[in-house]
């Protein structure tokens, strides 16, 4: 019994060290794809990691600003070799997720903007170890991800 107590116990700290890892290589693709955002594409970000006030689960990374659109931006962050691409990743599940936190959010605005749109920016992160000259990670930015009905009004 004490040795899968400590089977247990041993892989509950993997798993936990696993994820917090994941949150860590999360924010800091976050972080990289919101200054790329402001350096390259000149948005002005309003708002990180915003959460939805009628479900604290539901969470946009960016809500920014592109002229006068509302861009709801959602950043994914792939290490090397990942099997799945970031873009991909963002299915229906995700999207209903982000359309609940885009309405609360439309809702908590006193003045609701003209457009609104999704982007995907996905940061894939150099391979551990790479060199210097090569380390520079590779942001993708995908623009106007199809996230609410055609004719919709904010």
């Amino acid at each position: 019994m004490l040795r899968i107590r400590n089977y247990l116990s041993a892989l509950w700290r993997r798993w936990r060290g696993a994820r917090a890892a994941a949150a860590r290589t999360g924010a800091d693709g976050e972080r990289l794809a919101e200054a790329w955002l402001r350096r390259e594409r000149d948005f002005r970000i309003v708002a990180r990691n915003w959460r939805s006030p009628r479900d604290r689960r539901d969470e946009v990374d960016l809500v920014a600003r592109d002229g006068a659109v509302l861009v709801f931006v959602e950043v994914k962050t792939r290490g090397a070799g990942a099997l799945v691409p970031g873009y991909h990743a963002v299915d229906e599940r995700k999207k209903r997720v982000l359309r609940r936190c885009a309405r609360a959010y439309l809702a908590g605005l006193r003045e609701k903007p003209r457009t609104i749109r999704l982007d995907v920016v996905e940061v894939a992160l150099p391979p551990a170890g790479a060199k210097e000259s090569a380390a520079a990670p590779v942001i993708l930015h995908f623009e106007n991800i199809p996230l609410f009905p055609k004719h919709f009004r904010p």
